[in-house]
């Protein structure tokens, strides 16, 4: 028999073995990068998978960037090793955690706010990002100084019949995130939803444009125009994707734009490699 490189006899032996994991690559993922822009996944669309099956999918589909959501890694359950633990299988996989998504309650302790902080700080991410209500917007400011940490906050759309959200409270219009980042530290900022944001009747080419300073984060989903706004794969519905990573690309925007897909949850992985494949061949 001739002889085998390691990476031949691995393919080799895998092969073999029917009904095991997928093979296990020597070489790392490529930088998923489109238009100069990072483009990654914001790990809620994989909330039914474990961290370790969401880093096969994952892998089989080419993104190198997740932002981690605090419902795989709830920072209040988690240790330091815990966190180590958890970056170690994003590296060893070559992923890299772009963001930490902690959701604080209203009512969040010190330690709560600490543990977030800390746990993005051990999980390498540069920023955090955050669904929360306007009340403790300065106390996370506070943290946010206090460990020199980005955080974007989140928008939604309250047109939505299951979202139980309060518009006094929480983020959805251009004047929310003014007025939240109003006399603000220059770390907190804005996690863009171009979906609901679009959703809402706003435009999100012109906000980001004029905002990209300020944005930390992109959440990349399409919505359609019918009553509801429904949740479509992308290039189905109505939301001016590829315009907005245009306008991303034209401004060199330094942090990743993460696909959120909300159906399908028991298993988004085909819908997730279309919409990648889909974003690929917009900009081949």
């Amino acid at each position: 028999m001739a002889n085998l490189t390691r990476r031949e006899f691995g393919v080799s032996l895998a092969s073999g073995v029917a009904g095991l994991k997928p093979l296990i690559r020597d070489d790392k993922l490529k930088p998923s990068i489109i238009a100069g822009v990072r483009i990654g996944v914001q790990s809620y669309t994989f909330r039914k998978f474990t961290i370790d099956k969401m880093i096969a999918a994952m892998t089989s589909i080419g993104l190198s960037y997740v932002e981690l959501w605090d419902g795989h890694l709830n920072p209040m359950k988690t240790t330091d090793a815990g966190f180590r633990e958890a970056k170690k299988k994003f590296d060893d996989a070559g992923i890299a955690v772009g963001a930490y998504c902690v959701n604080f309650p209203a009512a969040a302790n010190d330690e709560y706010l600490d543990r977030g902080f800390n746990g993005a700080i051990l999980l390498g991410a540069k920023v955090m990002t955050s669904s929360v209500r306007k009340p403790i917007t300065p106390r996370l400011d506070q943290w946010c100084r206090k460990y020199k940490m980005k955080l974007g906050l989140h928008n939604h759309w309250f047109g939505e019949k299951w979202y139980k959200g309060d518009r006094t409270a929480e983020f959805e219009t251009p004047r929310d995130f003014k007025d939240a980042l109003s006399g603000a530290s220059q770390y907190l900022s804005i996690n863009l939803d171009i979906g609901h944001f679009h959703a809402a009747g706003f435009d999100p080419v012109a906000f980001f444009t004029e905002h990209h300073s300020r944005i930390v984060s992109l959440h990349l989903k399409d919505r359609d125009r019918d009553e509801e706004r429904s949740h479509r794969r992308f290039g189905k519905g109505a939301t001016p994707i590829v315009d907005v990573l245009k306008a991303a690309s034209k401004l060199k925007f330094e942090y990743v734009a993460n696909i959120e897909y909300e159906l399908e949850p028991d298993d988004p992985t085909d819908a997730v490699r279309e919409s990648f494949q889909y974003l690929k061949q917009k900009f081949a």
